[in-house]
C-alpha cells in the first residue's frame, strides 16, 4: 500500500493534513491537455486571471497565515508577511515578463522583418521545499502561468496543507485545474514528475541533495530546461566597525531568522581577530534575549520551531559533532521539550577545527570563525561549495569593492542582513547553491524561451550569383 502523507503542527504535534501521494501520470497527462489552451489565451487574460488570485489571496490572508504558521510553526507575524509576498508577486511577475521577455522588431533586409518573440515551454514541474511553503511556490507558478505554461506542482510533503489551499485560491480565480494541478506526494513522487516524458521543464527549490539527485536523473536529458534553486553555507563578515551593536543585530537576523530556516541565513561569521569579544559578546547577548516560542503565543516570539523532530535531532547531533571535533561553545543548542522541535540559538566558535563540515545546518546554529586580515576573510568565505549569498558588515567601501569583486555568491549584500532580497532583483546561487538560472525577478527567463524569426510577407527571389545562364 503507498504511504500515507501526513502533516503535522511541529509547535503542537497536531495532525493538520494527511492524504495519499498523487498519480503523477494523470497530472501530467490533464496538465498536457490545458496548456496549449491556456498558451494560445491572450497575455492580457493570463494576467488578468492571476490578478484575480491576487485577490483570493486577500480574501484568505488571514486563514492563510494562520494555516502557514500551524503547518511551519513560524510565527504568524512572518507568516502574515509571507502572505502579502504572494499578492505582491503578482505584479512583480507581471512586469518581470514585460521586462525579461518582450517582443522585439527590428528591419531586416530586402524590407522584412527580424523578429523576437518568447515561447513558454509547455508543461512545468514545481517543487518547492516546506521553508517559505506559500511565498516560494507562488515565485514560481505565476511568472510560469503569465509566460502560457502550465504547471503541476508538488509541494514539500512536510507543507501540503498550504500548497493546497494556496492551489484552490489560484483555481477560484479561474485557473482551471488542467492548468495548475496539485500532486501530493514524498521524493520518490517528486523524481517521478521531475523524469516524466511530458514535463518540458523542472523548477526546483530545496535542498542540493534533492537537487543534485535532480540534475543527474536529468543528465541525459539536455531538452529539458532545469532551475535549481538550493540552499547555502552562507558567510557574513564582520570588518572594521564602530557600531558593534548594530553589528550584532545584523548577525542575529542573517543567522536566526525563520530559525535559520530560510536557504540565505547565515551559518558562518567571519569576524576580525580585534572586533572578535565585543561583537560576539553582543551577538551571544542578544541570542539569549531571543524568545522561542510557538506561532500565536503572546509576547510573540522571533523564531518558532524547526519544522520537525528529525530535523532537531539533526542540529542538536551536528552541534554534538562540532564540540567533538575542535569547536568551543559559546551558547549551546537547547532542546526545551524533547517530544517538540523547539530549539534555542546556538553559537559556537569553529576557529580551531582542522576540517569544518561543508553543509548547511538548516537551523538555527552559526559558526564562528576568527581571521587576521582581510584576505583570510575573503578566503573563508569562499571556503564552501555553496555560493548563494554573503553579506560584509562594516569596511571601507573600497573593503566592500573586494568584497563585491571576490566573493563567490549570487546575493552579495553590504551592512544588510545575507537574508535581506528586494522583489525587483534576481535570486540565486552558483555552485551547489544553483546552476546560475536564478529566480525572483528573473524567474520570467526560465518560463519562456526566445524564438529568432526573419519575415517577409511574400516569398522573393534573392539567390544572385554561382548560376549559370539559363
Amino acid at each position: 500500500m503507498t504511504d500515507e502523507i501526513v502533516s503535522t503542527a511541529p509547535a503542537t504535534g497536531e495532525v493538520l493534513w494527511r492524504g495519499r501521494p498523487g498519480d503523477v501520470d494523470d497530472a501530467v497527462t490533464r496538465a498536457g491537455r490545458g496548456w496549449s489552451a491556456w498558451a494560445a489565451q491572450p497575455l492580457a487574460n493570463r494576467i488578468e486571471l492571476l490578478r484575480r488570485f491576487a485577490n483570493e489571496v486577500r480574501k484568505d490572508q488571514d486563514s492563510l497565515a494562520e494555516l502557514i504558521a500551524r503547518e511551519t510553526g513560524k510565527p504568524l507575524w512572518e507568516a502574515k508577511t509571507e502572505v502579502e509576498a504572494v499578492v505582491a508577486n503578482v505584479e512583480g511577475s507581471v512586469r518581470a515578463y514585460a521586462d525579461r521577455t518582450g517582443q522585439r522588431r527590428l528591419d531586416s533586409a530586402l524590407q522584412g522583418t527580424a523578429a523576437l518573440r518568447h515561447k513558454p515551454h509547455g508543461v512545468m514541474a514545481v517543487l518547492t521545499p516546506y521553508s517559505s511553503p506559500a511565498q516560494i511556490p507562488a515565485g514560481a507558478i505565476i511568472p510560469a502561468l503569465i509566460a502560457g505554461n502550465a504547471v503541476v506542482f508538488k509541494p514539500s510533503e512536510k507543507a501540503p496543507a498550504v500548497g493546497e489551499a494556496l492551489v484552490r485560491c489560484f483555481h477560484r480565480a479561474g485557473i482551471s485545474a488542467n492548468v495548475l494541478h496539485l500532486l501530493v506526494g514524498g521524493p520518490a513522487t517528486g523524481q517521478e514528475l521531475v523524469s516524466h516524458p511530458g514535463v518540458h521543464g523542472v523548477l526546483f527549490s530545496g535542498s542540493a541533495h534533492a537537487g543534485i539527485a535532480i540534475n543527474r536523473r536529468l543528465a541525459s536529458n539536455p531538452g529539458k530546461l532545469i532551475s535549481l534553486d538550493m540552499g547555502g553555507n552562507n558567510p557574513v563578515v564582520v570588518w572594521d566597525t564602530p557600531k558593534i551593536e548594530d553589528a550584532a543585530t545584523l548577525v542575529v537576523q542573517s543567522a536566526f531568522a525563520s530559525a535559520g530556516q530560510r536557504s540565505t541565513n547565515a551559518r558562518r561569521l567571519i569576524i576580525k581577530a580585534d572586533l572578535y569579544d565585543a561583537v560576539v559578546g553582543e551577538v551571544k547577548r542578544l541570542a539569549d534575549r531571543i524568545i522561542v516560542g510557538a506561532p500565536f503565543d503572546n509576547p510573540a516570539p522571533f523564531m518558532g520551531p524547526v519544522i520537525d523532530n528529525t530535523a532537531a535531532d539533526g542540529l542538536t547531533e551536528s552541534f554534538v559533532y562540532l564540540l567533538s571535533n575542535g569547536g568551543r561553545p559559546i551558547k549551546h543548542m537547547v532542546r526545551p521539550q524533547p517530544d517538540l522541535p523547539f530549539l534555542t540559538p546556538a553559537i559556537i566558535d569553529t576557529t580551531g577545527m582542522s576540517e569544518r563540515p561543508d553543509v548547511e545546518l538548516f537551523g538555527p546554529l552559526l559558526q564562528v570563525i576568527r581571521v587576521d586580515d582581510f584576505d583570510a576573510a575573503i578566503a573563508e568565505a569562499n571556503n564552501t561549495r555553496f555560493g548563494l549569498s554573503a553579506a560584509l558588515i562594516g569596511g571601507s567601501p573600497q573593503d566592500y569593492n573586494r568584497f563585491w569583486a571576490n566573493v563567490r555568491a549570487g546575493v552579495l549584500n553590504w551592512n544588510r542582513p545575507t537574508n535581506a532580497t528586494s522583489p525587483g532583483v534576481p535570486l540565486g546561487g552558483v555552485g551547489l547553491s544553483g546552476n546560475h538560472r536564478p529566480g525572483g525577478f528573473y524567474a520570467a527567463d526560465q518560463c519562456a524561451y526566445p524564438v529568432a524569426s526573419t519575415e517577409v510577407e511574400q516569398p522573393r527571389l534573392t539567390l544572385g550569383l554561382g548560376l549559370r545562364e539559363g
